[in-house]
């Protein structure tokens, strides 16, 4: 795909999330909006050729985080951002599904207490429509299964299962 064509993509995208967030409250409230506490340092991963106006910060890893300072316009947050802290998951069969990221486990209460929490559904239907998007281009599927595989590494490391 050329830029152009990732550029439609990650539109197409971003308006399938709209506004939606896990909850249908501020779901920052219940941890002192412990994501978006940048400090100008850590950041979000992007996704393949996701472009960003945040400032970039390129990893050994060849990994790029768009870096914040804790604040942002929210419609030019990255794709994480806007599904954090789910995320799409791949299985050997390309099927898509969304999962709590367990990378995200110490910094928000919703993967802690997600039995305790009434999400909204709206959300997950849309991270798993973004999930059947980005599976349709190689190096987007590639991305997804390898953060997948980390995903379940990291929750085989904390004994819980799948």
């Amino acid at each position: 795909m050329s830029n152009t064509d990732y550029k439609k993509m990650y539109d197409k995208i971003f308006k399938a999330m709209g506004e939606l967030t896990p909850l249908s409250a501020d779901c920052g409230k219940l941890c002192g909006h412990a994501c978006c506490k940048g400090d100008g340092n850590t950041g979000m991963r992007l996704f393949p050729y996701e472009e960003t106006n945040l400032s970039v910060k390129e990893l050994d890893s060849g990994v790029r985080l768009a870096v914040c300072s804790g604040e942002c316009n929210r419609a030019e947050r990255p794709l994480a951002c806007r599904i954090f802290p789910f995320f799409p998951t791949i299985d050997d069969r390309g099927r898509i599904f969304v999962e709590a990221d367990t990378r995200a486990q110490r910094l928000c209460p919703l993967i802690t207490h997600s039995d305790e929490i009434i999400f909204d559904k709206r959300f997950f239907k849309a991270v798993k429509r973004v999930g059947k998007i980005l599976a349709k281009d190689k190096e987007c599927r590639e991305f997804l299964i390898a953060s997948t595989e980390e995903i379940d590494t990291y929750a085989d490391f904390l004994g819980e299962a799948k």
